[in-house]
């Protein structure tokens, strides 16, 4: 036996040799042969280093990792874990916030909750003393899951969301520590499925409940004061009548006078403190549900040939497109002459900077008809995107 183990140890020896000089069919040949020997002389060290070699084999054969793919559409659930202040904020400025709960995809679990997402400012209206309203737009850039596994977003619409919010102009944060708001994905994600599990063990929920928020403003009590203090005056005597004795055998009569009556003194008032008034902080900004009123758009585009715009054929000319707000889907208007021509569907798209010019870019179809894919308007940040 001992001889067995040392005439395979120079075989493997040999092997490793062959194989560092670039000697392969040898090599490989002399692996055949070594497999064979330790086959006949340990059965059971043979059959377990096949088993290992035909599970290795099967994983080369199955190429790239699985993925996972999530939709158009899905929503994502965070939650701030940095303020927004309001003297401060200004658009592209950048915002961290945290899957606040999960998102299923595949059957399984696709972004568990406590995964970081990372994004920026497109566009904020901040509040007035006429309107407690405010309302930003943000592009989220990567995703960063408890493992390390970074997801990094293409283009600056590829995950959205718009934030309307019910904040008092004296409110020094505009999105608090803790704030929920949806993520919206604007084109499929895909996800390193491994990865994703890995994830999902490693991951620690928010702890929602127990944000502090992170205002400075904090409401003092106010002071009663101090009453009057009354000291009081003296009361006044009425004094006494004069006295008159009649004369007698004409003699005139006598009159002895009375004592007449004093005043007192009014009470000394000695006037106490007023109270200080306490200092009430304003209310935490309120996420609202669904759109409030919000700005309307009206922008210019020309065609110079006849084109389809979300399946629907326009002539060349001059056009108008206008719309309502700015989320990610908005049904937008198309005017000639300032009369509707069409109604469609549109995606709103934030740019990486402002476009230098008007600017439409179309597609062939398959029948060769051209179709527009985006409009882009000159000093604007923003497109329209048609599907």
């Amino acid at each position: 036996m001992e001889v067995v183990a040392m005439r395979l140890l120079a075989q493997a020896i040999l092997l490793a040799a062959l194989a560092g000089a670039g000697h392969v069919q040898a090599a490989s040949a002399l692996d055949d042969s070594f497999r064979e020997s330790l086959a006949t002389s340990l059965p059971a060290t043979a059959e377990k280093q096949a088993e290992i070699q035909d599970a290795a084999r099967t994983a080369a054969d199955q190429g790239p990792p699985a993925t996972l793919t999530l939709p158009v559409g899905t929503r994502v659930m965070l939650a701030m874990t940095r303020a927004v202040w309001s003297k401060t904020a200004k658009t592209g400025d950048a915002i961290y916030a945290a899957t606040a709960f999960p998102v299923a995809g595949d059957n399984g679990m696709a972004i568990p909750p406590g995964t970081y997402a990372e994004g920026r400012i497109d566009t904020l209206a901040k509040p007035g003393w006429l309107s407690p309203r405010a309302a930003m737009r943000l592009h989220f850039t990567k995703m960063i899951f408890a493992n390390g596994y970074t997801v990094e977003f293409s283009g600056a619409s590829e995950a959205v969301a718009t934030v309307q919010l019910q904040v008092s102009k004296a409110s020094d944060v505009l999105l608090d520590n803790g704030t929920q708001f949806e993520m919206v994905l604007q084109s499929p994600l895909t996800l390193d499925a491994a990865k994703v599990a890995g994830a999902v063990h490693s991951a620690k929920p928010l702890q929602i409940g127990s944000v502090k928020s992170a205002t400075l403003c904090r409401p003092t009590p106010g002071t009663p004061g101090t009453s009057d203090t009354v000291i009081p005056g003296t009361p006044g005597s009425p004094g006494t009548p004069d006295t008159v004795i009649p004369g007698v055998n004409g003699m005139p009569a006598t009159v002895i006078p009375g004592i007449p009556a004093t005043q007192g003194t009014p009470p000394t008032i000695i006037p106490g403190t007023p109270g200080m008034p306490g200092t009430v902080c304003p209310g935490p900004p309120i996420v609202l549900p669904g759109a409030v009123v919000q700005d309307t758009y009206v922008e210019s585009f020309q065609i110079a040939e006849k084109v389809e715009i979300a399946g629907k054929k326009l002539p060349p000319g001059s056009y108008q497109v206008s719309w309502t707000g700015m989320l990610p889907t908005e049904q937008v208007q198309i005017l000639k002459n300032g009369k509707v021509a069409e109604r469609v569907q549109a995606r709103v798209v934030m740019l990486k900077e402002k476009s230098a010019a008007d600017k439409t870019t179309t597609k062939t179809n398959p029948d060769g008809s051209l179709a527009v894919e985006t409009i882009e308007f000159a000093g604007e940040s923003f497109a329209l995107a048609f599907d």
